[in-house]
């Protein structure tokens, strides 16, 4: 099983991005946390750079999403918001299809419960333009429960992407 991780932070010491890692380590055997690293390469979403064919990068983030079960995505909030790095990065790909019908886990890494809840929502509410099935939605707060509360998002995750298989098959 392999899932696309996505931090919405560009920041190299993201404690997102921390958190991603740390879900890496913590996958069980069979699942592949890949980690995607290519948000601040996406140019401005404009259908029209595409008129001439995909773009290369994005043709890229397409193929990552095309070739992932699911996606966990760990995102701060900028200004009671998501980052704008990652709206762009969902809105290139709302037309274009690969992101339906994932499996997507939401959660964001911060340091008190009461932050953080405001991005996740409109997080929620930009991916609600697709018909993905959402895990998680609560932030994970950094201390004693952290890797607890991570392992449960994960289990939640791989039981989801299984149980969409069962279903399939």
């Amino acid at each position: 099983m392999r899932v696309l991780g996505i931090s919405g932070s560009l920041q190299a010491r993201s404690s997102n991005l921390a958190l991603l890692e740390q879900a890496r380590s913590l996958a069980s055997a069979g699942v592949e946390i890949a980690i995607y690293d290519g948000l601040r390469s996406l140019p401005q979403f404009d259908p029209d750079l595409e008129e001439g064919g995909p773009l290369p990068v994005v043709a890229a983030w397409r193929r990552e999403l095309d070739a992932s079960d699911a996606l966990l995505i760990a995102s701060p909030e900028y200004g009671f918001s998501l980052p704008g790095a990652l709206k762009n990065a969902i809105d290139w790909v709302i037309g274009s299809g690969e992101l339906e019908r994932k499996i997507v886990a939401v959660t964001a890494s911060v340091n008190h419960p009461e932050r953080g809840r405001r991005g996740l929502a409109a997080l929620l509410t930009t991916l609600g333009a697709l018909s993905v099935t959402v895990v998680g939605g609560e932030p994970r707060v950094r201390g004693p429960a952290f890797e607890q509360g991570l392992r449960a998002l994960l289990a939640a995750l791989v039981a989801a992407v299984r149980e969409r298989e069962a279903s399939v098959d």
